[in-house]
């Protein structure tokens, strides 16, 4: 069993990452403690690519393994939400990116503290956003962004909410490393991060605000 899943992750140990994370499934450690570990450990993943410790390919073998962390973790993560929804958010990677790691990560995270969560997933038209937001008059909506080329694709759903006259109904934020608060205020997000965790404490501090007798 890994002592450091950080190392696993980095050294592409699959068999051992799935056989630490299954043995301690079985003698009763959190499943958010464990989705926290393993997602501070891609962490570690993203600053050795960014420094050169590591190829894209590798990068990527790593998220794939995250992937199927997160599959291991979710049946457990699901029983130990609360019955009731504390909130609902849409999530979409917009038109022009295809990154779903971050985004997929955070929706995992939200869902492991009760928020219902509509992933869209990636590439997603704007018209496909509106229609969600039609749906389930979400509290929030989230865009993540890895590439520049998605911004265009923000700027007109939100154009579009706003002229349906949807835009005050939620709270918007926008999440990924290319994100900028020019971004936020370009688009006119209410919240902007490249921090997951930043970004859940966003979402809490949301609900706790719009129903604070609910969230206490």
């Amino acid at each position: 069993m890994l002592e450091d899943l950080s190392a696993g992750f980095v050294e592409l140990k699959k068999d051992e990452i799935v056989e630490t994370i299954s043995t301690r499934i079985t003698q009763g450690d959190d499943a958010t403690k464990l989705l926290e570990d393993a997602r501070l450990a891609m962490t570690v993943v993203g600053d050795r690519f960014q420094d050169g410790s590591l190829f894209l390919a590798e990068m990527m073998l790593s998220a794939e393994i995250f992937k199927e962390v997160i599959g291991m973790l979710k049946p457990h993560l699901d029983k130990a939400r609360p019955p009731e929804p504390i909130g609902t958010i849409v999530l979409a990677t917009p038109r022009g990116d295809i990154h779903d790691l971050g985004k997929d990560i955070f929706a995992t995270l939200l869902e492991g503290q009760g928020f219902e969560v509509h992933n869209l997933g990636v590439d997603v038209e704007p018209s496909l956003v509106v229609e969600k937001v039609k749906e389930v008059t979400p509290d929030l909506v989230g865009f993540s962004a890895l590439i520049t080329t998605a911004f265009a694709s923000m700027k007109e759903t939100t154009d579009i909410l706003e002229d349906e006259n949807m835009r005050d109904s939620f709270k918007l934020m926008v999440g990924g490393g290319v994100t900028t608060t020019m971004l936020k205020e370009h688009i006119g997000a209410d919240f902007q991060t490249i921090d997951a965790m930043e970004g859940v404490s966003y979402c809490l501090k949301t609900m706790h605000a719009k129903n604070p007798a609910r969230s206490s």
